[in-house]
Formats: C-alpha cells, sequence, structure tokens
C-alpha cells in the first residue's frame, strides 16, 4: 500500500513553484477556480500557468490521496496486477500518474490526456526531473476523441473527470476507456450523491460490457443500496502549511470524500466485504456495516469473542475484510 502523502519528490517540486508565488494570489485564483468546478464548469477558467499552480496547490494533495486510496484498494484484491503502461484521462497536472507510479513499480510508460495548455505545461515540469515518470508525454484534446485516438494501455485511470460531462458525453467516454484497457480502468469521482450516482451509471454500463468489479464492490450485481444513502469513503491527509494558508484552514489536516469503482478484465478471484462507513466500537460489541457478495449485510463482533474483537478494532472505512455476512 502507498502512503495518501505527496511522494517527496512531487512536494519538491511544488515547493520550488511556490518561490517568488504570492500565496494571496494564489488563494483567489484557487477559490475562483473551485467556484467553477463546483458549477460545471470544469477547468475553462485556468487560463495561466499562475492559475495552474494554483489549482495544483489546492487540488493536489486531496486529489493524490483519493487516487492512492483506490488503487490501493485495487491492488489489495488483484495483488498480481503488474501494468507496464498507463493512459492518464484528464490528467490535470498528472496527479494520478504520479499515485500509480508509486503504486506500480512495473510502470515505464505515462501517456496523459488533457485539453487545458496550462494543465499540461505544469505537469511537464514537475516530472522534468523525475527518474520514475521519464517516459511521460502529454497528449492534447478532449477526452472521448484523445482517447478513442490512443494506443491501448494496461490501466486507465479517470481521476474526477467525468463530472465535468454531460450524460451521453460519460457513456462515450466510459465505452471509449473500456476498449483501450487492457487489465484494469479505475473511475474517481467526488464522494456526493451525485458523484456516485455517475459512478454507477458507469459501473453497470462496463459490466454489461464484460468488465468485472474489483474495488469496492464484492460483487458485479446492481448496488444494494438505496437512497439517500450512497457508497463513498474518506482519506484523510496532512495539510503542509502553504496548504493550510491556500485554504484559509486552520486544522492540520483534511478528509477527502471520493467514490470510485475499479474495473478488470479478467474475474477476480478474491471476494472480500467492504466496510462502508467507520465501526461503531462499543464496550460490548463492535458493529460494523458491510457490502458483501450477498448484498448488505451488518457484522457484530462480540467483545468476549477477543481474538475477533481485536481484529474489529483494526477495520477502517473502506477496508476490505474477511467476515461472515
Amino acid at each position: 500500500m502507498i502512503s495518501p502523502t505527496l511522494p517527496a519528490e512531487l512536494k519538491a517540486a511544488l515547493d520550488g513553484k511556490l518561490v517568488g508565488f504570492s500565496r494571496s494570489d494564489a488563494a483567489r485564483r484557487a477559490e475562483r477556480i473551485s467556484n467553477s468546478y463546483r458549477s460545471g464548469g470544469g477547468s475553462s477558467t485556468i487560463t495561466s500557468d499562475a492559475d495552474a499552480l494554483a489549482y495544483a496547490l489546492a487540488r493536489m494533495p486531496a486529489t493524490y490521496a483519493a487516487v492512492a486510496a483506490s488503487l490501493n484498494a485495487l491492488t489489495g484484491i488483484v495483488p498480481d496486477l503488474a501494468p507496464d503502461s498507463l493512459l492518464d484521462v484528464g490528467a490535470g497536472p498528472g496527479t494520478a500518474s504520479w499515485a500509480a507510479a508509486e503504486t506500480f513499480p512495473s510502470l515505464g510508460s505515462f501517456t496523459l490526456l488533457d485539453a487545458n495548455d496550462s494543465l499540461r505545461r505544469l505537469g511537464l515540469e514537475l516530472a522534468r526531473d523525475s527518474a520514475r515518470l521519464e517516459d511521460l508525454r502529454y497528449l492534447p484534446g478532449e477526452a472521448r476523441e484523445t482517447v478513442a485516438a490512443a494506443e491501448p494501455a494496461d490501466l486507465m485511470i479517470a481521476s474526477y473527470l467525468i463530472g465535468e460531462l454531460g450524460a451521453s458525453e460519460q457513456r462515450a467516454l466510459a465505452d471509449a476507456m473500456w476498449a483501450k484497457t487492457r487489465h484494469a480502468l479505475v473511475v474517481i469521482e467526488p464522494g456526493t450523491p451525485a458523484g456516485y450516482a455517475r459512478i454507477l451509471a458507469l459501473r453497470g454500463q462496463l459490466i454489461s460490457a464484460g468488465a468485472h468489479v474489483a474495488a469496492p464492490c464484492p460483487h458485479d450485481k446492481a448496488c444494494p443500496l438505496t437512497a439517500p444513502d450512497w457508497c463513498h469513503f474518506s482519506q484523510r491527509l496532512p495539510r503542509s502549511q502553504a496548504h493550510r494558508q491556500l485554504k484559509g484552514a486552520e486544522v492540520p489536516f483534511e478528509d477527502e470524500k471520493f467514490s470510485y469503482v475499479a474495473l478488470t478484465r479478467a474475474p477476480v478471484a478474491a471476494r472480500l466485504s467492504r466496510v462502508l462507513a467507520p465501526p461503531d466500537i462499543g464496550k460490548a460489541e463492535i458493529t460494523a456495516k458491510l457490502c458483501t457478495c450477498d448484498g448488505l449485510a451488518t457484522a457484530k463482533v462480540p467483545r468476549r469473542d477477543k481474538a475477533a474483537y481485536a481484529a474489529a478494532r483494526r477495520w477502517r472505512w473502506g477496508d476490505a475484510i474477511m467476515a461472515e455476512n
């Protein structure tokens, strides 16, 4: 498993870009860009190198943490996955590619797709001195057309992208990505009901096309959750002083909520239950909400069963576990 914090090499590259960069100006730019994303404008307001850097400083840590958690979940179920090539769709400054490089030492080829000139320039600059990302290239253009024209890749990642697209574009992109995926596709969205709905629609569409769910679901069946409940997870990450200043935050950590799905070409051998919420640790027992191969279940582990209770105390929201249904 990889850490949710930015690799030292990437953090150093970002810190180097901060020299002479006004924190107050970066904060204003980041807020404007964030508002654009929330209103569906996507990266359209990133029109300069300063905008791109402000966006990266504000969002790279949390995006990296969510991608890292999603890839950790994938490798926990498919531990022998060893991709050689990556296609990072809607790559922005390359956040997911850095997480994939940390997760998979086997990766040798990194192809990043993004339509924004400023984000592409920043991504290339951040990776310029990285021996790990030496074979990295960006392809410009809109997501679906660029994916359709790209070479197939062993691993495909699309993080925080499909929410920028209309419903028909989402379906077309899902088909295009799956067509170019040799082994595994990972899609990450914000951990909101709307983000979960997009993940759920893509999941169903690609299961119909022959995909198998590796994570978070322990099955390829319909999601057993019903509204207002939704499947999402949380990854805590530390905030640097610069990050706190940029976001106007006082607490030294951030909790990134995200929804995701990891799909594979080959059927999944391991079918582990998934912890869907923080377990309730009581004096008499531990209670946990699980998604199992048979649907939703509530695990209750009594304190008198000392070994099982000790194991259950280590369960965390999002973990894949062996548990009785």
